[in-house]
């Protein structure tokens, strides 16, 4: 494939429209659901996770930041909103909501699917010996 931006429209790589998800959290006893847009990860993302490396930022805050946004992909967050530093006597956002926003950020990005258990090798002791029951057929000369 000749890398191009036609060639790269045609294989889906570039991130495209928010992806708009429910999510549920609990403040106190209260339970609270907000609807959110979901960026999938891109540019945006990979910029936040190496800013993050550098020891710029915290990388989780930075995942939220990059990932939540509005209808038209407009980021809702900053990386100190997150954290609290944007604003110390508000505080950092609350762990709840955090999980839940991290949450719907792998469910937009793996599309909802689990990985499995990678499968168990078996030990040999229940296989069948070489010399077991092959087929008895005569072969045709």
């Amino acid at each position: 494939m000749k890398l191009t931006l036609e060639s790269l429209k045609s294989v889906g790589a570039f991130t495209g429209r928010p992806v708009e998800k429910e999510i549920k959290w609990t403040q106190g006893d209260e339970e609270l659901s907000a609807t959110v847009f979901i960026r999938p990860l891109g540019y945006q993302a990979a910029i936040s996770d190496v800013t993050a490396l550098n020891g710029k930022h915290d990388s989780l805050a930075g995942r939220i930041a990059a990932s939540v946004c509005d209808e038209n992909g407009t980021a809702v967050f900053t990386v100190g909103d997150i954290t609290g530093d944007a604003d110390p006597q508000r505080g950092a956002l609350d762990g709840r909501l955090t999980v839940a926003l991290l949450a719907a950020i792998f469910e937009v990005n793996n599309l909802g699917k689990t990985t499995s258990s990678p499968a168990l090798k078996s030990s040999g002791t229940n296989s069948p010996s070489p010399s077991a029951a092959r087929s008895r057929k005569r072969k045709k000369d």
